[in-house]
């Protein structure tokens, strides 16, 4: 805070004895009002902040009659003293006690002191977004492995469907290739069988033919002896 009187808003001149006194008496006045006021004031102290103007000037006494004695920068951190119809007590970091504008004060910091608590802010949702989006590919990387385990998975019993697909139409077309063989030995045997006993048919069909002229012709020759 600087408290450099300010001489180019308060040129010298030479008032006249009456008007003199009538500074000094409206001084006093204003003296007298404000140490009345005071103890009804109110005195808590709270932290507030120069508003976002390039400079503000500040006065000895809580009106505007008071003298200039310094000014405060924009953003400068105050603490609240006591306030007194438009203008407010207030002490700087250098220990100063001044008035101000009421007006010219309010109760969030200013943009020198935001910009670093919003960067630091900043840095730190930062961090945690990295932080989520480190837990997230992690996360997404193992539901990669994961369904590549599972594809290969699939992979493999699929091959291993065909190959027994493959291993179960080999054996239905060995099965008919058998039955049909198979029908066909029957064949075989059957007709065999037939032959055979076609053949031992006729060969009683034969000797039944043959036998009974065989048996006459024996009985002649035996009438003749």
């Amino acid at each position: 805070m600087s408290l450099s009187p300010d001489r180019a808003s308060t040129p010298h001149v030479s008032p006249q004895p009456g008007a003199r006194r009538r500074v000094l008496g409206i001084g006093l006045v204003s003296t007298l009002l404000s140490l009345g006021l005071a103890g009804q004031a109110l005195a808590e102290g709270k932290d507030r902040w120069v508003a976002d103007t390039l400079s503000t000037y500040v006065r000895s006494g809580p009106t505007d009659g008071y003298r200039i004695v310094g000014t405060l920068k924009s953003g400068q951190k105050v603490e609240l003293l006591t306030t007194q119809g438009d203008y407010s007590q207030v002490k700087g970091t250098s220990g100063d006690t001044v008035w101000i504008p009421s007006s010219e004060l309010q109760e969030v910091p200013g943009p020198a002191e935001r910009v670093p608590q919003l960067t630091q802010q900043v840095a730190d949702l930062s961090a945690q977004l990295k932080t989520i989006d480190d837990d997230w590919k992690t996360k997404v990387q193992g539901m990669q492995e994961t369904l590549d385990s599972r594809k290969k998975l699939v992979d493999e019993l699929e091959s291993r469907t065909k190959d027994l697909n493959a291993q179960l139409t080999d054996a239905q077309s060995e099965l008919r290739s058998t039955q049909a063989k198979l029908g066909d030995e029957n064949n075989q045997v059957l007709m065999r069988y037939m032959v055979y006993g076609g053949s031992i048919a006729g060969a009683g069909l034969l000797l039944g033919l043959i036998l009974p002229s065989l048996t006459r012709g024996r009985k002649r020759n035996d009438r003749w002896f």
